[in-house]
């Protein structure tokens, strides 16, 4: 069994800034929008976050205005401020 320490994720603001990484990276489509299904699957299968993981990451990114989420929760945005981490 995994102890939470060695989680890669475990810390919410780790799981953002890979988010972030993996949103950056992301070519967005129609007016900046980049499909959450593109962030969250790298995440999930790629780098191996749990789900928990992933919602922490999100909702901290989200906090924080590095994006912004459609309020269907189809596409996700980078904002000013998360396009700002990568400058």
């Amino acid at each position: 069994m995994k102890s939470v320490a060695s989680r890669r994720f475990a810390d919410p603001d780790a799981a953002a800034r890979k988010l972030m990484e993996i949103a950056k990276a992301t070519p967005a489509v129609q007016e900046g929008r980049i499909y959450i299904e593109k962030i969250n699957w790298p995440f999930l299968s790629e780098f191996k976050g749990t789900p928990a993981e992933y919602k922490a990451g999100l909702d901290l990114a989200i906090a924080k205005g590095w994006l912004w989420l459609h309020e269907s929760g189809t596409y996700v945005k980078l904002t000013e401020a998360g396009a700002a981490l990568f400058a």
